[in-house]
């Protein structure tokens, strides 16, 4: 499914380097939270080289409350860019995803020091 043109002009302005102009566009995405859903997924995988990008859509689908963003989360678990592995660890948090435990326990081995933060600070949080 391609993207709908509402949402490609909003992604394509979230890493506008007019920074109003980029928050704009995350509050208007925000703003449709569960209907942008299938549009921010769509874009996480057409993004292959825009790790700004792609963390800013993981970001989203976490705050969308959407149940169907968790897949879309958890490939990005496996992002090769820190920032979107440690924003996909916090996503999952605020999707209360607690059937991936495991997948974040995996992130408790990532090379990266704040990825491993995220991952257990998420996990401290889902097992209550």
């Amino acid at each position: 499914m391609p993207i709908r043109p509402r949402y490609a002009d909003l992604f394509e302005a979230l890493c506008d380097p007019d920074q109003e102009r980029s928050d704009r566009a995350f509050d208007s995405i925000l703003f449709d939270r569960g209907e942008a859903v299938p549009d921010l997924a769509q874009c996480y995988q057409e993004a292959p080289r825009n790790a700004k990008l792609r963390y800013l859509v993981i970001q989203l689908l976490g705050f969308s409350g959407d149940k169907r963003a968790i897949p879309t989360v958890v490939v990005a678990l496996n992002d090769r860019h820190p920032v979107v592995r440690a924003e996909a660890c916090r996503g999952l948090e605020d999707l209360k995803a607690r059937k991936h435990l495991a997948d974040l326990e995996a992130r408790l081995t990532d090379v990266d020091d704040a990825v491993r933060e995220a991952a257990s600070e998420t996990l401290e949080v889902l097992r209550g």
